[in-house]
């Protein structure tokens, strides 16, 4: 299991996106802050989501975090990457079913809809969670790459 993971948000989960960096280093991640480094309210989301899917893309075995006020916009962006799965994920048990299933390696997360109690479980849940490995999910996931110019 790699340790590293990138961290990016935009204005809405900037303060999320803080907290999380803190937990995550207290468990011994290491943790790297792609942005932004201060809050804007204008910002896009596109801008972290994109820095944290290349991120993961060039850094075999690592994983991202991403977080926005819905975590559509930045798991659509994320996933335009060849290599990366980006899901979105509400509740511990769909992260863990991403990582099973998918092998997902970006984690989109919602600062609206997500409560304060269950951020940090959901994203640990993913962090923790190893892919199955079953030819079925092999099988499926190698497809997801076969569409795209990315």
């Amino acid at each position: 299991m790699s340790k590293e993971v990138f961290l990016g948000s935009d204005h809405r989960g900037f303060e999320r996106k803080n907290q999380l960096k803190e937990v995550l280093k207290t468990e011994g991640y290491n943790v790297v802050d792609l942005g932004p480094e201060a809050y804007d309210e204008q910002d896009d989301y596109n801008d972290a989501a994109n820095n944290v899917a290349r991120a993961v893309r060039e850094h075999a075995g690592s994983k991202g975090i991403l977080i926005c006020g819905s975590a559509h916009g930045i798991s659509i962006q994320a996933n335009r990457y060849k290599g990366v799965r980006a899901i979105e994920a509400y509740t511990e048990d769909l992260a863990r079913i991403g990582r099973e299933h998918n092998d997902a390696n970006v984690l989109c997360l919602s600062a609206d809809y997500i409560a304060d109690n269950e951020f940090d479980k959901i994203a640990n849940t993913f962090l923790n969670a190893e892919f199955s490995n079953e030819e079925r999910h092999i099988r499926r996931n190698n497809k997801l790459d076969e569409v795209g110019e990315n």
